[in-house]
């Protein structure tokens, strides 16, 4: 059974940074490309950042690109993701999430899911 629990979500003022940790259990960490997703009320979740098995290539979306990293520790069976520059509309639930493929960046090609972690950027 895939588990992956995210940590690191809070309140944070505009142009600060936070990192978030996602741990993944269940499943063989290596052979998965790890991405987050991230959601507001109303909204359908979006693509934030998905990161190669290897972790030698990243995807971003263009609204975070330059302000997000997202890294990996295959030892560790975790990926983070480090936000930093933080504005309010960085407000959401953001999503940890495994896929098999090597390159997916839509939701659809992601298998499993995290509860999610808030992330409030105040003004």
């Amino acid at each position: 059974q895939v588990q992956l629990v995210e940590s690191g979500g809070g309140l944070v003022q505009a142009g600060g940074s936070l990192r978030l940790s996602c741990t993944a259990s269940g499943l063989t960490f290596s052979s998965y490309a790890m991405g987050w997703f991230r959601q507001t009320p109303g909204k359908e979740r979006e693509f934030v950042a998905v990161i190669s098995r290897g972790g030698s290539s990243t995807y971003y979306a263009d609204s975070v690109k330059g302000r997000f990293t997202i890294s990996r520790d295959n030892a560790k069976n975790t990926v983070y993701l480090q936000m930093n520059s933080l504005k309010p509309e960085d407000t959401a639930v953001y999503y940890c999430t495994a896929s098999a493929r090597l390159r997916p960046t839509k939701q659809a090609e992601f298998s499993s899911w995290g509860q999610g972690t808030h992330v409030t950027v105040s003004s």
